[in-house]
């Protein structure tokens, strides 16, 4: 029997949860409380410090822009100034797969704006 994992599959199982344990961490070291950190990311304490203690969530360490980008949701979160927050995972996601445009999906608002634009002409 072949066992084949999808890159779909790769993405939820491995890049996501990776994710929001680097922005976990990110909370954390930015002065967050583990609670504090769970309202913010809307997932329970007990994530927030499963993440943080290495039991849950893929551990990648991002670099470069992929970093930056965890690093400034993080603040931002802080401070109080994300209105969506789906499209900045789907843009760190991106950013740590190396493409270079936004997921085909239906999770970023502008493509979704665009295909409906697209039906309507047909």
């Amino acid at each position: 029997m072949v066992t084949m994992e999808t890159p779909c599959q790769k993405i939820v199982w491995d890049l996501v949860p990776a994710i929001r344990a680097s922005l976990a961490i990110e909370l954390v070291n930015k002065g967050q409380s583990q609670a504090a950190s769970a309202k913010l990311l809307g997932i329970a304490p007990s994530a927030v410090s499963q993440y943080i203690s290495g039991k849950r969530g893929y551990r990648i360490e991002f670099q470069g822009e992929t970093k930056e980008l965890v690093e400034k949701l993080a603040q931002d979160l802080i401070d109080n100034k994300v209105d969506d927050f789906v499209p900045r995972i789907c843009k760190i996601c991106t950013s740590a797969r190396g493409i270079e445009d936004n997921c085909s999906s239906t999770c970023v608002p502008e493509k979704q704006a665009i295909k409906k634009k697209k039906a309507n002409k047909l």
